[in-house]
């Protein structure tokens, strides 16, 4: 059987009206799994992830990007996480008898109906990145919205497919294909954004940081700062490893660490990872000792 999972983001996480109706057209498609769904109301987003054939994900996305035209207006958006668009970016994963080849093509058939039906800018990234510099994310993201305004007439900003401008309320939107990622932000105990956002800088593997990592600092309300990443390939450089990188910047910044959060899924390998390194484990043998995959014998 052929699987796929899409992790689509959507630019509100305030009211709840809105997030419910945006759910509704992925509970409503046949052939199509919600296995999370996460709102942030400082970063105003909605982090859905979903898992079913391929033809009933992409229906479902194609749904609910133009649910979220339609209930979210651009010009009036604030979030502390960048953004683009009201459906800001939608990334296809491989997961059962599908290859990433088959993703790049789903997500470009994606991307050309959001722009023909929907009239709104689609960019293409990661693996299905027609230019080089458009793989990564934060470059199609530079300027969020409010510079995407003005920038997208420029021949360097223009989208992949649709019109030269934005969608009136709507914005733009990235459609790509990916490997599986975790979300991981770490907290610190400072209200000083430019120590969230030097530790980022020090992290991410664009700056000379962790290979795989990206990150940006973000300011939070009511709780400080942090440091949000992307961790594109778990098995070298794992979670922990992060953490404590995190941990000894923010020391040499003379502030502290409180807390971190995962945000959507993450697979079960990253997290036996990090239980083998603080617990100094030996021996230790998953498929033996973990109670869960005994049962599944």
């Amino acid at each position: 059987m052929k699987l796929i999972e899409a992790v689509p983001n959507f630019s509100e996480g305030r009211r709840s009206e809105v997030i419910e109706r945006i759910m509704d057209v992925f509970y409503a498609q046949d052939d199509c799994t919600v296995l999370d769904y996460h709102a942030d109301a400082d970063h105003n987003r909605l982090v859905v992830t979903v898992l079913g054939e391929p033809e009933s994900v992409c229906e479902a996305c194609f749904s609910a990007a133009g649910q979220a035209a339609e209930l979210i207006d651009m010009r009036e958006h604030q979030g502390s996480h960048p953004r683009i668009g009201a459906t800001d970016v939608v990334p296809l994963i491989p997961i059962e008898d599908v290859s990433m080849k088959d993703c790049v093509k789903m997500a470009e058939e994606l991307g050309a109906r959001i722009a023909d039906e929907l009239e709104i800018p689609v960019y293409l990234y990661e693996e299905a990145a027609r230019k080089p510099h458009r793989r990564r994310l934060e470059n199609i993201r530079r300027g969020e919205y409010e510079g995407l305004v003005e920038a997208i007439s420029e021949p360097e900003r223009r989208p992949d497919f649709g019109p030269d401008e934005v969608h009136p309320s709507a914005g733009a939107t990235v459609v790509g294909a990916r490997q599986a990622l975790i979300a991981y932000n770490v907290y610190l105990r400072t209200d000083d954004l430019s120590v969230a956002r030097q530790i980022a800088r020090d992290v991410r593997e664009s700056s000379g940081g962790l290979v795989n990592v990206k990150a940006i600092g973000l300011e939070v309300e009511g709780e400080g700062v942090q440091v949000s990443m992307n961790l594109t390939d778990f098995r070298k450089t794992p979670i922990h490893r992060v953490y404590e990188f995190i941990k000894r910047e923010a020391r040499h910044c003379g502030v502290g660490v409180y807390r971190s959060e995962i945000v959507g899924l993450v697979p079960r390998e990253a997290l036996l990872a990090a239980a083998r390194y603080y617990l100094n484990l030996d021996g230790f043998a998953p498929d033996e000792q973990v109670l869960e995959r005994r049962l599944q014998d």
